[in-house]
């Protein structure tokens, strides 16, 4: 399979595009980013302006995408580009994608997303929806709890939770529970192959 990667530099997306690499079942990995990747033979590295997406392009030609793009309000500096990055990019490259090809996408969303939530839950939602108006054969939405990872760029916040996370983990219902990154890596990849048609939600206790 060809399979395009969005968010490979992150916390999921980097495990996603280590277990791609190593899998004999994708002969392709295409992996946007706006810093370049470690070469590999089966990697191919497009640095798009992401600010401005091609409509057409031999590397949005794929047979499925994996969305794990994801970042914090700080670190975008507001909602609005905050939203810009969790919503409307994967929007735009789910079309793009389609337009050229691709039949099945796996979405990387939040544990409690949701149009009566935070913003935060309201934009991952609203991620979620525009993605399944696009109209793809087959569409995954995974929807992780708090990530139980190291991150190039610390959370501080994030840590905190984790630490209290992991020691109440024995306390709380399994949805709830810290996920490990690489586990939600596997899972959006494995859905991302799986042969079928029709949406999907796999909730954070089914990851595992």
């Amino acid at each position: 399979m060809r399979i395009l990667l969005a968010g490979a530099t992150g916390a999921v997306g980097g495990h996603v595009l280590r277990l791609a690499l190593a899998d004999a079942r994708v002969g392709v990995v295409v992996a946007p980013t706006r810093r370049p990747l470690t070469a590999h033979p089966k990697l191919v590295n497009p640095m798009p302006d992401f600010d401005a997406l091609p409509e057409q392009a031999d590397w949005l030609a794929v047979d499925a995408v994996i969305c794990a793009l994801g970042t914090t309000i700080k670190a975008a500096g507001s909602q609005a580009a905050f939203a810009a990055v969790d919503r409307d990019l994967p929007i735009a490259l789910a079309a793009r994608a389609k337009r050229c090809g691709a039949r099945v996408f796996a979405l990387n969303s939040s544990l409690g997303a949701s149009h009566k939530g935070s913003f935060y839950q309201r934009t991952k939602a609203e991620a979620e929806d525009g993605i399944r108006a696009v109209g793809f054969d087959r569409f995954v939405i995974v929807r992780p709890g708090l990530l139980d990872t190291e991150r190039a760029t610390p959370r501080p916040l994030e840590k905190v939770a984790l630490v209290i996370s992991r020691a109440l983990a024995p306390l709380l219902p399994a949805r709830y529970r810290p996920v490990a990154a690489d586990a939600v890596a596997r899972c959006l990849l494995e859905q991302a192959m799986m042969p079928g048609s029709g949406d999907l939600i796999v909730e954070s206790d089914d990851i595992r």
